[in-house]
């Protein structure tokens, strides 16, 4: 027993450091973008905060900057010179009494397009990041890939029944072009129980095959469940590809996309239902993803922290008030009209907003303790 709870209190201390790594590391990028541009167009910063709450420890640069890293991880902000609160919510009371030299500075102040530009540079900064660790990665150990040939039909599967034979070569998949077999894995998996249709190759032959995928329930590498499409096929085989510089650049933007696309396209199937709400999970399922990620060493904990930063930047675009999407969309509106909206609309909106972002991180929360298994741990006791 005692073995068991060291075990357990060890385990989940990597959980623990793990996931504050993969945090830290996507949350400094995303608001270092806010900080960057913000000081381009002139802005003051009156402080870079990893984290929410009491300050852990931090510093004062020579430009009046206080950085600092407090003891909720749950993200961070960054607060302007002006600004109500840290998500530039509304402006302080104090800034109508501003110098005209200190309006200079204050974010509030600044023209539309340098908002805009401020505000999109955290996402923007997240699939930067992205991309140009993809490219070091592919640089360095090249890009796997596996060709997308067809080595194996499996029986009674979605593919024998739609007539797929060794040898096929798949082209394109709902006239998306299909590169590699981990490609054609990605659209099949979020296509379970709809149809597709497959151009392949067969001997020198085109051909246009249509086929349900299979849905299948199944339990990843990080124990996680989920509802998934089946073709039915293997692979020859995986392999590297080289890449120069140059390629590796070309093929980072072309997987952040993929995982962008495939990332919206889940949430559209959730959201119409064809897709089941459990699968959206939260800080919990994230800590113990990147312990067990950590584990299985650095590549792989690269290639998460890669995954973790665009779905950062790609949510924060999401048109939601409180997220930098829901400002964007207020700055678009102010530079079609000519003027800014109202702050009573903005009120109003940053209230939604949070009640939104709350529910959801609710909702991810309880996904959370179910895939954890602590509710029914907890029912246990009183059953």
């Amino acid at each position: 027993m005692i073995e068991e709870m060291v075990n357990y209190v060890t385990q989940g201390g990597l959980y623990v450091l793990a996931f504050l790594f993969v945090l830290s590391i996507v949350v400094f990028v995303h608001e270092f973008g806010h900080f960057w541009i913000a000081r381009r167009c002139g802005v003051k910063i009156e402080t870079f905060s990893i984290g929410f709450g009491p300050e852990i420890f931090g510093w004062m640069d020579r430009h009046g900057t206080c950085w600092r890293v407090a003891w909720i991880p749950m993200g961070g902000y960054v607060k302007m010179f002006g600004d109500a609160d840290p998500a530039s919510v509304g402006v302080s009371e104090d800034a109508k009494e501003l110098s005209e030299e200190e309006k200079k500075i204050a974010f509030y102040t600044q023209g539309v397009s340098k908002r805009f530009a401020i505000v999109a540079a955290g996402p923007g900064f997240n699939y930067l990041f992205a991309v140009i660790l993809l490219a070091i990665l592919f640089t360095v150990n090249g890009q796997p890939y596996t060709p997308a040939v067809v080595g194996q039909v499996i029986e009674e599967s979605a593919a024998e029944r739609a007539g797929f034979e060794v040898g096929d070569q798949i082209m394109a998949v709902d006239g998306t072009n299909i590169r590699s077999f981990e490609a054609l894995q990605r659209i099949i998996t979020i296509n379970a129980g709809t149809q597709v249709k497959i151009s392949l190759n067969r001997g020198g032959t085109a051909m246009t095959i249509e086929v349900t995928p299979d849905v299948v329930r199944l339990t990843d590498r990080l124990g996680m469940e989920h509802n998934r499409g089946r073709l039915g096929v293997v692979s020859e085989g995986s392999a590297y590809r080289e890449l120069t510089f140059f390629a590796a650049v070309r093929e980072s933007l072309f997987e952040t996309w993929n995982i962008t696309a495939t990332t919206l396209q889940g949430v559209g199937q959730m959201i119409m239902g064809m897709r089941g709400t459990e699968e959206l999970g939260g800080p919990l399922r994230i800590a113990e993803m990147s312990g067990k990620v950590a584990r299985e060493g650095g590549y792989a904990l690269l290639w998460f922290i890669i995954v973790i930063s665009i779905n950062l930047g790609l949510i924060n675009l999401f048109p939601i008030p409180l997220l930098d999407g829901g400002h964007l969309l207020f700055y678009l509106v102010e530079g079609i009209r000519g003027r800014p909206v109202s702050e009573r609309v903005q009120e109003y909106g940053a209230r939604a907003g949070l009640v939104v972002v709350l529910s959801l991180m609710l909702f991810a929360t309880w996904n959370d303790l179910v895939h954890l298994r602590v509710v029914s741990f907890i029912r246990g006791l009183f059953s």
